[in-house]
């Protein structure tokens, strides 16, 4: 299905790269403006977005469940960074507004993707 292949493609090529090459570059704590627990949060999104990605090319309705979970607390995430911390607005945040539509994707379609896949069975293309 397509949009199992575009969640996959974002999760690990978009937000699993990020975290990790952050987690690379800068270890717990890339973002010296966040706290700590906010930096800790979008570090444990390379094993996340990972794991998600994973369940859903095994084709499992988890994945579909663990990737809405992951963009509706990052996007609430990003938006407190944007506005509680940084008192920047939605539209001087490109990076915000991607997140914005990836996640309305999400969770728009994903009852329709889950009741495609199986609970716990190996992805048979569909």
């Amino acid at each position: 299905m397509a949009l199992v292949t575009v969640y996959i493609v974002v999760l690990v090529f978009v937000g699993a790269a990020s975290h990790l090459a952050d987690l690379i570059r800068s270890g717990l704590h890339p973002y010296s403006w966040a706290p700590d627990w906010l930096n800790l949060y979008w570090s444990s999104l390379a094993v996340f977005d990972s794991l998600a990605a994973l369940l859903l090319v095994s084709g499992r309705r988890a994945g579909v469940d663990l990737t809405a979970a992951v963009m509706a607390t990052d996007l609430m995430a990003n938006w407190y960074a944007a506005y509680g911390i940084q008192h920047s607005d939605f539209f001087a945040q490109p990076g915000l507004q991607r997140l914005t539509a990836f996640t309305l994707l999400v969770l728009a379609t994903g009852p329709f993707v889950r009741s495609r896949l199986s609970p716990g069975a190996i992805w048979n293309g569909v």
